[in-house]
């Protein structure tokens, strides 16, 4: 319903302007015709004098010259152009826009401006007349909103994207935008805060301008700039007045090094319309980026080119004009229109005009009836204008759906001496590249930062260092800085006064600050109130309320404040430990135990055995000290591999195999004697403690209280990963609190530990012999400064942290604080100084191998003694079952070397011996035979 209203206000706003605006009533013309009409209205919205519209207008004509001349885009039809002067008003731009309606327009070139394209775009949705314009590039025009609207030029948004990848390929954050002051300023300021979000960069300040702005306005408008931190400035402007900004930029000093001077496509299209510019005017300019739309050089390019100069010139009365951007895409839409009625009036279309039936019903009279006709070709004809696809002098040409350009992309230059110097390319499918942007893809190019480049940029001030992008603001604001006023270990912090603030933490922050190349003017304000440790996490969002500018002291790093605050690079190292009572271990009877831990003590026996064993195997049929009844050797198994503990072992060893074992043992025996020693020396000898808490877990699962410094972290960490309830933790402000909470235990109303960060544990414990650390820090975090979100300051500071870990500064501050003569706060611990499996494996696994190949080789030459000595009785063997083989294979195993090597000579001799005797008995019976024979 609300919609209805307004509608109906705007076609009441329209009929007062048609009232007011006399002489628009004409006859309706209907062109109903089979053929093509001899001639098709279409008009321009320019404003003649403005830098675009000069060379737009030379460009329009020249293309409709162009395409009349030309049979074979529109036959028979011609062009007939109208072009009108919007004079830079919308109110104007309006009048003339109804102008071109009386005349039967079937479409418009234009409006030039965003702002008179914003108030036209009403008048062509209700009669149905495209709006094609060349220059209008307010991000917020669009089809979606205009039916009838749309443009071949690039919107702002990608202009604004260029300009954001650039900020953000150098690595600045904050910029200061500078703009015209209108919806066309607004909505580009708008787009290009949101492409620099993307990006985690911000502008930090808006100047807006007003369109009738003047030499002092602009001034004013600067000087304030000047006082701000960012250096990074992004200038969008008309080419009428944003030459004189860059002069006062220049009278005021601000194109000095250090600054950076970003602009829109205005200054070059400035350039290529008026060159040469004034000396002066080139000389504000110096080290500027800039961007230019881009088009490819083709031979229609080149044609114009060279046609150019004696057309502009006609049109000019100081001489020729350079031929502009918006001039190429003015050229363009000409065509574009012109294929587009052609493709028309091929399928057999024609153009006709009718009444708006709404005012007919409406107002019942005739008087506007001529006024307010109804392109009815006009959807047709805008839909044709988005499907056509052609090559025009600014290269391939396509409208989207949406009404923009595809593929947009710029040049990026930097102005150099008298000239342009590009220094890469931006596209919306590549990003910013050093290479011309190629043909349009539908799948997006890899855009990660390393694939960006661009070519060395000449800054302001003639320098090829990038700019740091900021400074401190010279407003003669200090720096507020929040310090935490604290109770305990103002070893680190303390507050002495009003104004005087010392410790660690304090000596670090102005020692990095004097490394800065540039002075910051500071003032330090406590927080606290002196009785209390105040709490750090409530001083950082204060900070990010504004309150204060920076926080200086022990502010841990964690997670959750980082996600709210910029921290410097650490400066501490500190995590969370455990501190706990500990007492002084008694002597036992048993200490000769401690060195080794169960788990070795086992192991270490194993082997022991395992040595005795595969030695006795390996010598059993060698040596008669490991041979005799099963028991005897069991006992010398047992004896021979313990005695090698001490090397007195009485076996003379006669298999190399077992040489090789024994060796190696006595080796591994060598280096577990000396670490045994070492280890029980160092337990007897040094004084033990102990504590019933052995770490983290075991404090969570007692139950009982748990101490922490008041204000830190360490609570809610307690809580949140180790699920500690709060009734336990008990809050303690000093060092004398902690050090009678640990004596009284959690009997006598203290703590049974004190969970907090090293840095302050370690002054704790210099103090206090009788507390230690127990266990290993739990928590890896450090300290550092605290700044607002996207601070450039930050960055500075962390680089300055570096330098002083680099010059030894830093260990110098800390020797001066923190140096203090320590006691053995963690004593010499039993575990520590147990000795563990883990620490031998290698050498226990190395001696398992050893004897795994020993037995190996040992097995496979009985093996081969077996065969070899069956071989002897081959026939006794092929008649004896498996079992019985087994059995006298164990017999082999079993039985001494020298016997079996007797045994199987003998066996052998008595093999040969009947072997002889059976050819005797063969012999005697032939002689026999023969005596038979000669008897007969």
């Amino acid at each position: 319903m609300g919609f209805v209203v307004e509608q109906y206000t705007l076609q009441k706003a329209l009929l007062v302007v048609l009232m007011v605006f006399g002489g628009l009533s004409s006859k309706g013309v209907s062109v109903n015709a089979n053929t093509r009409p001899k001639n098709v209205n279409i008009g321009a919205l320019l404003s003649f004098d403005s830098t675009i519209g000069k060379v737009a207008k030379v460009a329009i004509e020249a293309a409709v010259k162009d395409v009349n001349n030309d049979p074979s885009v529109l036959g028979v039809t011609k062009l007939h152009l109208t072009m009108q002067d919007t004079a830079y008003s919308g109110y104007v731009g309006l009048l003339e826009a109804l102008r071109l309606m009386k005349n039967r327009t079937v479409a418009i070139i234009g409006p030039q401006f965003s702002v008179t394209a914003h108030v036209v775009s009403h008048i062509a949705n209700e009669l149905q007349v495209p709006l094609v314009s060349f220059a209008a590039t307010d991000p917020v025009l669009s089809s979606l909103q205009y039916q009838f609207f749309l443009r071949t030029c690039q919107s702002d948004i990608f202009q604004m994207a260029a300009i954001a990848e650039i900020i953000d390929y150098y690595g600045w954050r904050d910029v200061i935008a500078i703009f015209v002051d209108d919806d066309h300023g607004r909505n580009a300021i708008a787009a290009l805060g949101g492409k620099l979000s993307e990006r985690r960069c911000k502008i930090s300040y808006k100047a807006p301008l007003s369109s009738q702005v003047n030499r002092v306005d602009i001034m004013n408008t600067l000087l304030k700039v000047a006082m701000m931190e960012s250096r990074i400035l992004v200038l969008l402007a008309y080419p009428e007045w944003g030459l004189e900004v860059l002069d006062v930029a220049q009278y005021l000093g601000m194109t000095a090094t250090g600054y950076v001077w970003i602009v829109t496509d205005w200054l070059t299209t400035a350039l290529d319309t008026e060159s040469p510019l004034s000396s002066d005017a080139v000389h504000n300019m110096q080290g500027v980026l800039t961007l230019r739309v881009y088009s490819p050089e083709s031979q229609q390019k080149l044609n114009l080119l060279s046609r150019w100069t004696n057309l502009s010139t006609r049109e000019s009365t100081n001489g020729s004009l350079g031929l502009n951007s918006y001039g190429l895409f003015a050229y363009d839409t000409v065509w574009l229109v012109a294929y587009a009625l052609d493709k028309i009036f091929s399928q057999g279309g024609n153009v006709s005009f009718s009444r708006d039936p709404r005012f007919a019903e409406n107002h019942g009279g005739s008087m506007y009836e001529s006024s307010l006709n109804i392109f009815d070709q006009g959807n047709l004809l805008f839909r044709s204008i988005l499907q056509v696809y052609m090559n025009g002098i600014t290269g391939p040409m396509k409208v989207s759906s949406d009404g923009n350009l595809i593929q947009p992309a710029y040049e990026v230059i930097n102005v150099i001496g008298t000239g342009l110097r590009r220094v890469g390319y931006w596209s919306n499918d590549s990003g910013l590249s050093v290479f011309p942007p190629e043909k349009p893809i539908i799948k997006p190019s890899n855009r990660s930062s390393s694939s960006q480049r661009l070519y060395t940029v000449i800054w302001p001030g003639e320098t090829t260092m990038k700019p740091r992008g900021w400074v401190f603001p010279s407003s003669g604001r200090y720096l507020k800085i929040g310090v935490p006023n604290r109770v305990s270990y103002r070893d680190f912090v303390s507050v002495e006064g009003v104004d005087v603030f010392r410790g660690y933490c304090i000596d670090i922050f102005t020692a990095a600050l004097n490394l800065l190349p540039f002075a910051v003017p500071y003032k330090f304000y406590s927080f606290g109130d002196g009785h209390e440790n105040p709490n750090r996490t409530e001083l950082l969002h204060l900070m990010s309320a504004g309150v204060y500018d920076a926080v200086v002291g022990d502010i841990a790093i964690t997670p959750e404040r980082a996600r709210t605050v910029d921290f410097t690079q650490p400066y501490v190292e500190s995590g969370l430990i455990i501190v706990a009572p500990v007492r002084k271990s008694k002597s036992s009877a048993w200490a000769f135990l401690r060195p080794f831990t169960s788990k070795m003590w086992c192991t270490t026996a194993i082997f022991f055995f395992i040595i005795g064993a595969v030695v006795c195997i390996l010598e059993h049929k060698l040596n008669k000290d490991f041979r005799g009844p099963p028991r005897r050797q069991v006992v010398t198994i047992l004896w021979f591999g313990f005695s090698t503990l001490t090397f007195t072992h009485k076996e003379n060893l006669i298999s190399t195999l077992g040489r090789l074992v024994l060796v190696l043992w006595l080796f591994i025996v060598l280096i577990l004697n000396s670490s045994y020693t070492a280890s029980l020396t160092s337990i007897l000898t040094v004084e033990q403690l102990s504590s019933p808490i052995k770490g983290i877990e075991s404090l969570v699962s007692s139950k009982d209280p748990i101490g922490y410094q008041r204000g830190s972290f360490a609570e809610s960490y307690l809580v949140d990963n180790y699920k500690i309830d709060r009734s336990r933790l008990i809050p303690l402000n000093s060092e004398q609190d902690y050090a009678k909470a640990l004596k009284d235990g959690p009997k006598k109303g203290g703590v049974t530990a004190v969970v907090d960060q090293r840095a302050y544990m370690d002054l704790f414990l210099s103090k206090q012999c009788e507390f230690s650390i127990i266990g290993q820090e739990f928590t890896k975090i450090g300290w550092g400064f605290a700044f607002p979100r996207e601070s450039q300051l930050a960055s500075d500071l962390s680089t300055a942290i570096l330098k002083l870990s680099e010059n030894g500064e830093l260990q110098r501050i800390n020797d001066k604080w923190l140096l203090r003569s320590t006691c053995r706060s963690e004593g010499a611990k039993e575990e520590e100084n147990r000795l563990e499996l883990k620490s031998f494996w290698g050498l226990f696994l190395i001696c398992g191998i050893a004897c795994l190949f020993a037995l190996l080789l040992y097995i496979i030459r009985i093996v081969q003694q077996f065969y070899k000595y069956s071989s002897v009785d081959p026939e006794s063997l092929s008649r004896s079952s498996g079992s019985e083989r087994i059995q006298s294979f164990l017999l082999f195993v079993g039985e001494k070397e020298e016997e079996a090597k007797i045994r199987s000579k003998r066996r052998r001799m008595d093999r040969l011996s009947n072997t002889s005797i059976e050819g005797g008995e063969s012999t005697n019976c032939s002689f026999k035979s023969i005596d038979s024979g000669q008897e007969l």
